[in-house]
């Protein structure tokens, strides 16, 4: 149905944020250590383990990859991230001092770390926690505090372990979350074309304008003819078991976390929305002689994705349940399943069950779930931050480098 416009008090809520060189705000304040390359993962996790306000991204291949290294230039770009320690062997293709080059240009303090230079294992550890904790102090002394709104706030959603409550409640508060968002003046970012799958003519009907419907046209059937190649359409065992049966009914219920705002346009993967509005995150690899597996292997691809657009917080609407977490950006947990909330209650953070239980129209749960996320945003901890899950994966990918024309700023 059509978004009606349905005033807020949380519209006009303000917190104090962390102002970064590029006028962007982050609602955390972190040192981003990134490792290069598998052979350094270990050192990179041990520098920092232990570590408040210090999380770990890194990309395990020893070869180039365009499409991972502009990931993690975007993450350690991200208004998240005030400072920098990029560590590696010192053989690999994707070098150290490259990646502090380009975020010292940022304006973010940047070091590397070259394990073979360091002295191996121990002395790099040793040397990699003195670093960190000297950035961690400058960016808790030298970053200025600002206000900011909802208007301030990019927000990312993605859905997994979906059941039968995802498509009637958990998305659909997020959709309509999305809608105030967008209409306050803030980004929603959704992504999972491949879980819009027979929804073509609805989802070219909400295209902004005819530039949009092409960028539309296009993605959608570049991710059909990505899920014929592979022979693997986005529905699992466990979506059966929730009481899904169709590629076509997920699709439905995914695609009710856009809300019914225009779609502004199609972004890739490490871009930033050129403006506000609504925005479709097109993460299927582009037509190459090399693919490396699915569009969409795991939950946590699809959650660094929309983290390296630039969205500040990301929501994560699950039906059966799930455990995971994500570094840089704060991860809220949505469930419509009361069963699913209670047995989890330890790893999950709204409970959307209301609207199907009868006790809360969408419009009052998404109010809910808006002031849980300017909670969030002043610093409260989700459930996933309190016990300390930040995981993450990038892949292997082919994907041409998103046009500068189109406003990549990250």
């Amino acid at each position: 149905m059509p978004y009606q416009s349905h005033p807020s008090s949380t519209a006009n809520a303000t917190w104090q944020g962390y102002l970064r060189p590029d006028g962007r705000k982050g609602v955390r304040n972190l040192v981003l250590v990134v490792y290069t390359v598998e052979c350094a993962s270990f050192v990179a996790h041990k520098i920092a383990e232990g570590e408040p306000n210090t999380h770990v991204i890194g990309f395990s291949g020893c070869y180039d990859n365009a499409y991972a290294i502009r990931l993690m230039l975007a993450l350690a770009r991200h208004p998240n991230v005030g400072a920098v320690l990029s560590v590696g062997l010192g053989c690999e293709y994707t070098q150290p001092g490259r990646i502090t080059g380009v975020v010292s240009e940022s304006g973010r303090p940047a070091e590397h770390l070259i394990i073979q230079d360091a002295g191996g294992t121990e002395q790099s550890i040793a040397t990699g926690k003195t670093i960190t904790r000297r950035l961690l102090r400058l960016i808790e002394d030298r970053t200025p505090r600002v206000e900011m709104n909802v208007s301030d706030l990019a927000i990312g959603c993605e859905c997994g372990g979906s059941d039968g409550t995802s498509g009637l409640a958990g998305n659909p508060v997020v959709g309509r979350l999305f809608d105030r968002l967008v209409e306050n003046g803030g980004t929603a970012v959704f992504e999972e074309i491949v879980e819009m799958i027979g929804l073509k003519s609805l989802l070219l009907s909400r295209a902004k304008n005819e530039q949009t419907r092409d960028q539309l046209d296009h993605a959608y059937d570049k991710a059909m003819r990505y899920c014929q190649e592979v022979r693997q359409y986005s529905a699992s065992p466990g979506n059966f078991a929730g009481g899904l049966t169709t590629i076509e009914e997920k699709s439905m219920g995914a695609f009710a976390k856009s809300g019914a705002m225009p779609i502004e346009g199609v972004i890739k993967v490490s871009q930033a929305p050129p403006h506000p509005g609504l925005w479709l995150m097109d993460s299927v690899p582009d037509a190459h002689f090399m693919q490396f597996g699915y569009t969409n292997p795991n939950d946590t691809e699809g959650l660094m994705d929309l983290i390296s657009a630039g969205c500040q917080i990301i929501l994560f609407v699950t039906g059966r349940g799930s455990v995971i977490g994500s570094p840089i950006a704060p991860l809220i947990k949505i469930t419509g399943n009361r069963q699913t909330f209670e047995r989890m209650r330890g790893d999950m953070d709204f409970c959307a069950a209301p609207v199907l239980e009868g006790t809360q129209t969408l419009e009052q749960c998404a109010d809910d779930l808006m002031r849980l996320i300017i909670d969030t945003a002043s610093g409260t901890p989700t459930r996933p931050e309190q016990l300390g899950h930040r995981e993450f994966f990038i892949p292997y990918k082919h994907q041409d480098a998103p046009p500068l024309q189109m406003g990549c700023r990250a």
